[in-house]
């Protein structure tokens, strides 16, 4: 009857009835990411360093007391979701702000309404500032009072390095928690949850799953989207039983050609690591814009490039780093497409510039001996003397200052443990600056030998 009720010309429905038709209006439009976020810390897949028993954010619930904290971590790990749990855990208002749109302004809103809530239930309120790296010092210095006063309780969320990003002030009074890519399994769980929860009518084959699970490349958002999207696809094209071949029709262009779970990925960085290390430029410019035309993040690619300058062009010129460095920086602040040639003139670069890879030698080398080694003291005197007691122990004894000896250098002297025996990790080569650096060396060592007496 009811039923019949609502349905009479001119019969409003119930407040209640209008309520749930309208949430149920918006989940049926919600991103499938959005419908499975999860609804407590349990459910979250992954973050275990932080999440799991004994850990730091789990003993922060169980503790009943927020702290101010900056969750750090590549896209779609979960820092946004984490944050909303955090509030419901501590039974906090959860107020979110987005650093790109909202300015000093908001946050004074944000302030208020934190200062009414307290006010009326008592209740204390968290400020998410989502991309929290792209506000500026007098955006951040907006809220740092409140956050002092415990008015708020801050979580920020950034892609970005904090160090470099977020003034020390708001720095100081958060606490850092890195959040890591998700691995295979891990996103294997969210696919499973997916699948079953949502779209329980289509049949991934083993392949097909894998490379879906690939293609996300630790980012949980991205599989869900591109789930969605094959789904989308799986029913406009009456497939239920979804294979490999299927995958690679549906996905984009860029995708199908390079995708972070298949070989081409891995072969094309190798090739353009060997193509800059077997000084080739064109071939080096070939595979870096063969990257880029199929999907990959340049900055992705700038990394490899600093890598690159360090291990395989090393102090034999120097400037390789400085420019692999200053390219990626180039890169952020223009993007694509203009930042991408600032990249492009450090591949060619890095191919043509003398090669050495020494430093890259000599640094596995000494990993390798300080592994296996006992840890040696210091011998007492190469150490500090700031009081009077170490002074009478010997430290810096007969140590020798080495400005003040000829030609700047302690001849004969020694900087390793006294039970060390001689090394010689760092053996530059002859080529381009690392010649002179190996004439130097050579110098040097033979004014060892004569103050030595050999």
């Amino acid at each position: 009857m009811s039923g019949d009720l609502f349905d009479q010309p001119g019969t409003p429905p119930p407040a209640a009835a209008t309520a749930e038709a309208t949430r149920a209006a918006e989940r049926a439009h919600a991103p499938l990411a959005e419908l499975m976020r999860p609804a407590s810390l349990d459910e979250v897949v992954g973050q275990r360093h932080l999440l799991g028993d004994g850990r730091p954010l789990r003993l922060a619930v169980e503790s009943g007391t927020p702290h101010s904290m900056i969750l750090w971590g590549p896209p779609g790990v979960g820092k946004t979701t984490i944050a909303r749990l955090l509030a419901r855990a501590f039974d906090a208002e959860f107020i979110a702000l987005s650093a790109v749109f909202s300015g000093v302004k908001d946050i004074r809103e944000a302030v208020g309404r934190a200062r009414e809530i307290l006010a009326a239930s008592g209740r204390r309120t968290i400020l998410f500032v989502d991309e929290v790296h792209r506000f500026n010092k007098a955006q951040q210095d907006a809220f740092l009072p409140f956050v002092e006063q415990g008015l708020l309780t801050f979580i920020g969320a950034t892609t970005e390095n904090p160090s470099f990003e977020v003034n020390s002030a708001l720095l100081s009074r958060a606490t850092v928690y890195v959040l890591t890519p998700l691995s295979e399994d891990d996103l294997a769980v969210v696919f499973e949850r997916a699948r079953s929860q949502v779209f329980a009518d289509a049949n991934f084959d083993d392949d097909a799953r894998a490379r879906l699970i690939g293609f996300a490349d630790g980012d949980a958002r991205r599989l869900l989207n591109l789930l969605e999207q094959i789904h989308t696809a799986a029913d406009v094209a009456g497939v239920t039983a979804v294979s490999a071949e299927f995958l690679d029709q549906a996905l984009s262009r860029k995708l199908r050609r390079f995708d972070k779970g298949g070989e081409a990925f891995y072969d094309q960085i190798s090739a353009l690591h060997k193509a800059v290390r077997g000084s080739s430029p064109d071939a080096a410019l070939y595979w870096f814009v063969r990257m880029l035309d199929g999907g990959a993040d340049p900055l992705y690619v700038g990394r490899r490039l600093i890598r690159m300058a360090t291990e395989d062009v090393g102090l034999a010129d120097p400037r390789a780093l400085t420019l692999a460095l200053e390219a990626v920086q180039a890169y952020e602040r223009l993007g694509s497409p203009e930042g991408e040639l600032a990249l492009a003139q450090a591949v060619i670069y890095m191919a043509c510039a003398a090669k050495s890879n020494a430093v890259y030698v000599a640094w596995q080398e000494a990993r390798r001996f300080v592994a296996e080694d006992g840890s040696s003291p210091v011998p007492l005197h190469l150490r500090n003397a700031p009081t009077r007691l170490m002074k009478d122990l010997g430290y810096g004894r007969d140590y020798r200052y080495a400005q003040d000896e000829p030609e700047g250098y302690a001849a004969g002297e020694r900087y390793f443990p006294d039970d060390m025996p001689a090394v010689s990790w760092y053996r530059p080569t002859d080529r381009g600056l690392e010649a002179r650096i190996a004439e130097k060396l050579e110098h040097l060592r033979s004014l060892d030998r004569k103050a030595r007496g050999g």
